[in-house]
């Protein structure tokens, strides 16, 4: 199975989820069954690390991002993926712009798929060290749910 997590500067939520997520898939003895990736619908960010908060908040609760780098989404990306997840509605709206047609790729949100409480990983970028607590919070709870529905797929 090939996911792909998808936010819009590839420097904050979506290289969370995909640290998050590879975390757990190691932790569950399935890193080599599933590739996880992530990319940005923009191209500010591309080739940059993540945001050093989204760093630091991440390597406090033990995952590592310093391999992680921003790209932008392609074409392509909605034939290499079974799974693209975005981080909020605006970049679901892009992603679908972006596909052609219906082929390829399940598109989704992350939250909603999982039906936690809100539907959109709020993007923390502008706001203060709680908020990339908060997108940790929620990535967490929402790769637990992802990862069981991995094991049924395998």
């Amino acid at each position: 199975m090939r996911v792909l997590f998808v936010c819009l500067g590839n420097i904050c939520r979506s290289p969370t989820a995909e640290a998050v997520f590879r975390h757990k898939l190691e932790q569950a003895g399935l890193a080599g069954l599933v590739q996880v990736d992530s990319a940005g619908t923009g191209d500010w960010h591309v080739g940059k690390p993540a945001d050093t908060r989204t760093r630091r908040a991440a390597q406090l609760r033990g995952y590592d991002m310093s391999a992680l780098r921003g790209r932008q989404v392609e074409a392509a990306d909605f034939q290499r993926f079974d799974l693209v997840l975005a981080m909020d509605h605006s970049n679901l709206d892009n992603l679908k712009r972006l596909r052609s047609g219906n082929q390829g790729a399940e598109l989704d949100l992350f939250l909603r798929r999982y039906q936690l409480e809100v539907d959109e990983v709020p993007d923390p970028y502008y706001g203060g060290e709680q908020g990339f607590e908060n997108v940790l919070d929620l990535i967490e709870r929402a790769s637990d749910a992802l990862l069981v529905e991995v094991k049924g797929r395998l």
